[in-house]
């Protein structure tokens, strides 16, 4: 079956205006269907809006339309603006895509002066432009959202600093650390995330306006005026990459992509320490949802959802790099297919930090039972080699096959390893004293982990201190 086709398509005895005189016909239904972009690009109204204003203040400057006319072009499309807010705005799918309905509806509110305002441009820098100043603003936002998970953890960190629990490798117990501590790695995670972003936003921060169809063009028009009016740093220096290149989105993508992935290792993590065979956090009603049929159920949905809608921020970008990947110099129709997965991406993202912060903050740990799985799995092994080393000077790996027949001893007894007695410690190894159990406890273990970037109490409470002073 064809694709549904809006009332208000092009038949196929309609020539379409925008295109001018050499088609004497209008497209099929079906090329109407595929050809038509409004559908979604009309998200970017805003940014065709704003690049619209800077090309006409240009021209004017420049002397390629007069003052008159640049006057007319801001209020109308100031009119515009106004409609599209207020939603009495008509998008036509005839008219294919948000450039041509604005600049068809400035025509039919100003007239003549309006037909003037795409002097020295083409819809592919415009929509070039546009892609980036959507992209720029969508950094902005999610950028500041990153900022506020950050902060949550943040705040956790410091109001969890001391309170233990297991650190895991391979989902095994390895070594005590604090809850704060495995905050604090999220943070960092996330803050590489943000300069991702930041750079993303630095490398893309050029104006393709003006670059025009693909060679520039006649008219004198002043690039770098536009450039600097829409807060580019100046114009992009070739007018074949300029309207060609979406390396910039597919750079977003993945910025978005590896953040998803971030918060998506949070989200799983909640998934199981929300389990009742973990009971490591608890989440309210908030964040949690019930089952249709079993009433005891409480459900981490806004983690699961967190963690599934990360393959969505994959697909885009893996969708972005497969369409730009076969394209010759310069603009194809395919193209058109950057912008559904950036859109798309953003909001996802956006929804995603959304939860997650919420999720931060309302996520309560259950220190008790978190300091009992802490010491679970002869997790102080490690401090018990290392006081081998320092305190009797044995080679490390000496120390670990101690630690590890001790370790066997104690498992076969089932008891932890400061269950054992002195003397069953002596028959493995005589010079063991009873300074030892000094070091046994999983208290005593994070304290000694002091080394930079280790999980000592005190470490923890400097370093969210610090980042909370950066994040205020």
């Amino acid at each position: 079956m064809p694709p549904p086709v809006s009332s208000n398509d092009p038949s196929s005895k309609t020539a379409n205006a925008t295109w001018g005189g050499r088609f004497a016909e209008g497209p099929s239904a079906i090329m109407g269907a595929i050809n038509a972009s409004i559908g979604f690009d009309r998200k970017m109204w805003r940014q065709d809006i704003r690049g619209s204003l800077a090309h006409a203040a240009m021209l004017a400057h420049v002397g390629v339309i007069s003052a008159d006319d640049e006057v007319a072009i801001r209020d109308g499309l100031a009119a515009i603006a106004a409609e599209i807010e207020a939603g009495r705005f008509e998008f036509s799918d005839a008219l294919e895509d948000i450039h041509m309905n604005i600049e068809a509806r400035l025509t039919e509110r100003i007239g003549e002066a309006g037909k003037r305002l795409h002097t020295g441009r083409s819809r592919n820098d415009q929509v070039a432009l546009d892609v980036r100043l959507w992209v720029r603003d969508a950094i902005d936002g999610l950028s500041g959202q990153i900022r506020d998970v950050m902060r949550a953890m943040a705040d956790r960190a410091a109001e969890h600093a001391g309170t233990v629990m297991p650190g895991f490798t391979h989902l095994q117990p390895a070594q005590p650390v604090t809850f704060g501590h495995h905050m604090l790695a999220y943070v960092e995670m996330l803050s590489r995330d943000l300069s991702r972003f930041a750079d993303c936003r630095a490398r893309m921060n050029e104006s393709p306006l003006g670059a025009a169809a693909l060679a520039g063009t006649g008219f004198p028009i002043d690039r770098h005026m536009t450039a600097k009016a829409l807060g580019f740093d100046g114009p992009m220096r070739n007018s074949l990459d300029a309207v060609a290149s979406r390396d910039f989105a597919a750079e977003f993508l993945f910025a978005c992509a590896m953040c998803g992935t971030h918060l998506s290792r949070l989200a799983e993590e909640i998934v199981i320490w929300t389990n009742p065979y973990f009971g490591f956090v608890k989440l309210s009603d908030r964040f949690t949802t019930g089952s249709s049929i079993m009433p005891q159920k409480r459900n981490p949905d806004a983690a699961e959802l967190v963690r599934g809608k990360t393959g969505r921020l994959h697909g885009a970008l893996h969708g972005m790099l497969t369409v730009i990947k076969g394209l010759a110099l310069t603009y194809f129709k395919d193209m058109q297919e950057d912008k559904e997965g950036v859109f798309d991406a953003a909001e996802t993202l956006t929804l995603c930090l959304a939860a997650m912060a919420g999720m931060v903050r309302d996520m309560q740990p259950e220190v008790g039972r978190l300091a009992t799985a802490a010491g679970a799995g002869y997790s102080t092994a490690t401090d018990l080699a290392d006081w081998l080393v320092r305190s009797l000077k044995m080679p490390f790996r000496d120390a670990h096959h101690v630690t590890g027949a001790l370790v066997a001893k104690a498992e076969g007894r089932n008891l932890d390893l400061a269950g054992l007695t002195i003397g069953e410690m002596q028959a493995v190894e005589p010079r063991i004293t009873e300074d030892v159990f000094n070091v046994l406890s999983v208290a005593a273990s994070v304290r000694s982990r002091t080394s930079f970037g280790g999980t000592a109490p005190d470490n923890v409470t400097r370093m969210a201190a610090e980042w909370q002073e950066k994040l205020a």
